[in-house]
């Protein structure tokens, strides 16, 4: 009885947050403005891989972050160093964004500015290898972040995140030499989940692959004839 009541509560609030996560996306569409839910692992580099996106794009994207972390703002100081508008989302104990917390942050930018001028939002999701991606909010694709430290085999032991995501950025790849692990093997284990995942190699301390990321971002704008405006 207790396990049924624990499934069907959970049902319903995944329900309610896909109800919430179709009305985020609604507006996005109607403003323009493609959205991208950023996940990994604590310290799989999602933050140092913003930078390099908000340093290389902003000046042809209006870009705005939604910046979602447990406490504090440390990274969404950081980020803030680059110019765009950082909405920071406090979450508390919770592991993950909802769409509720991201509808907080989507208010914000409509308060403080004209959301039809923006291109592009970027979700930097809670530090969590499994919440984020059973919890929609409001984005047009999923990206998620592998470290090469975090080794070969999580894609197969935390595979939820892997088949949902739209992009696989493998990150830190300048540390593959001094590690005992296989970047094809990792591509592979994530294709036996999700054959038709884009996967990209990069690293923000090198720079590499960076551009490959830069043109996948560019190619699924919904309006790309916004971008023209800022340029």
């Amino acid at each position: 009885m207790h396990q049924t009541f624990d499934a069907a509560l959970e049902i319903n609030l995944l329900h309610a947050n896909q109800t919430g996560a179709d009305h985020n996306r609604a507006h996005f569409d109607e403003w323009g403005i493609t959205c991208f839910n950023i996940m990994s692992s604590p310290g799989a580099g999602k933050t140092a891989l913003l930078e390099r996106t908000l340093a290389a794009l902003s000046q042809e994207l209006k870009i705005a972050v939604i910046e979602g972390d447990m406490t504090t703002e440390l990274d969404a100081e950081r980020l803030r160093e680059y110019g765009v508008p950082v909405f920071a989302i406090n979450t508390g104990r919770s592991c993950h964004l909802d769409s509720k917390m991201v509808a907080g942050g989507i208010h914000q930018l409509k308060q403080q500015y004209n959301p039809s001028g923006f291109d592009l939002v970027l979700v930097e999701n809670v530090g969590n290898l499994v919440c984020p991606a059973e919890f929609e909010v409001g984005e047009h694709a999923k990206i998620a972040c592998l470290s090469s430290t975090e080794g070969e085999d999580k894609p197969l032991k935390y595979p939820i995140m892997f088949q949902e995501a739209d992009c696989l950025l493998i990150t830190k790849i300048d540390l593959v030499p001094y590690l005992d692990i296989d970047i094809n093997r990792i591509a592979a284990n994530v294709r036996q989940m999700n054959p038709h995942v884009t996967i990209i190699p990069v690293s923000a301390k090198i720079g590499e692959g960076l551009d490959v990321w830069f043109d996948w971002v560019k190619s699924k704008l919904l309006n790309p004839k916004k971008s023209l405006i800022h340029a």
